[in-house]
């Protein structure tokens, strides 16, 4: 295979990371997931354009543009004539002696970035996923794509313990957002999801469906609701980037709606079907 090391294509034998790594030792850097439809990669712009937010946020100084990282993820996808399937990037702060403050200016960011083939999750989109809940107990500032992942780890772990495929989170009883998505109820014809803050991330394909309910005249609340409302919904999705627009059938053993996706959610994944056509 070949990968992206800083700015050269190179095989995946010749990339090695130092152990005094910053991602490697505290998590101090921020990744990317953009997923690759017949050759193409689907919201680009938005991707990279929040890996450049992330590094700012970090204050992590990247060593190139986003028109240039854009131009070598493409030669990546096209090198590895990737059709279907996901491009993860990634930028720690560099190689240096372990301290917690950062390094000398004069430390070079490590970037990686590689393909791998994945198929869409079509029998999650049909018959939906079952979820559970789960204590909300990551770091605070989680719009920023970190590479501190313990926390949602942890969650998708429990999640998976007791037969489920995603958990979804709450802080003191307020739904967040899901381990590894974000997550919209459906009641009464409209949509509640948590507001763009510190919170969560803030998912590109969330915000594409967020576009696609107002072309489609559904109504939408970005607001915090509550663990009771998510129980009382009519229906609840869960979106991002390699899980799309997925329906969630049961929480914590309990039925969402009649236990099957909803017209709501069906709607939003035709559209978005026709998005990414």
């Amino acid at each position: 295979m070949i990968i992206l090391l800083d700015d050269q294509l190179v095989s995946r034998r010749q990339a090695q990371v130092d152990i005094e790594d910053r991602g490697y030792q505290f998590g101090d850097g921020i990744y990317e997931v953009i997923r690759v439809y017949e050759g193409n990669m689907y919201c680009l712009d938005p991707h990279v354009n929040r890996f450049m937010k992330s590094a700012e946020e970090i204050r992590l100084s990247l060593p190139f543009s986003s028109e240039r990282l854009k131009d070598l993820l493409q030669e990546l996808v096209s090198h590895n004539r990737l059709q279907e399937g996901n491009v993860y990037l990634q930028a720690s702060r560099g190689t240096a002696p372990r301290t917690h403050a950062f390094p000398s200016k004069n430390t070079q960011p490590n970037i990686v970035a590689y393909t791998m083939k994945a198929p869409r999750p079509f029998e999650a989109l049909k018959k939906g996923i079952q979820a559970i809940t789960d204590e909300d107990i990551r770091w605070l500032r989680c719009d920023i794509k970190s590479l501190n992942l313990l926390g949602a780890v942890l969650a998708k772990q429990n999640a998976v313990d007791r037969g489920c495929q995603e958990a979804i989170l709450h802080r003191d009883g307020r739904v967040t957002e899901g381990s590894s998505t974000n997550v919209f109820i459906v009641q009464d014809g409209q949509l509640y999801t948590h507001p763009a803050n510190h919170l969560i991330l803030h998912g590109i394909t969330r915000q594409v469906v967020l576009n696609i309910a107002h072309e489609l005249n559904i109504p939408v609340n970005e607001k915090v609701t509550s663990v009771d409302k998510l129980f009382q919904a009519d229906e609840v999705f869960i979106t991002s980037t390699t899980m799309e627009v997925t329906p969630v059938v049961s929480i914590d053993g309990r039925p969402v709606g009649e236990g099957k996706p909803g017209p709501i959610t069906r709607r939003l994944q035709e559209a978005f079907e026709k998005q990414i056509g």
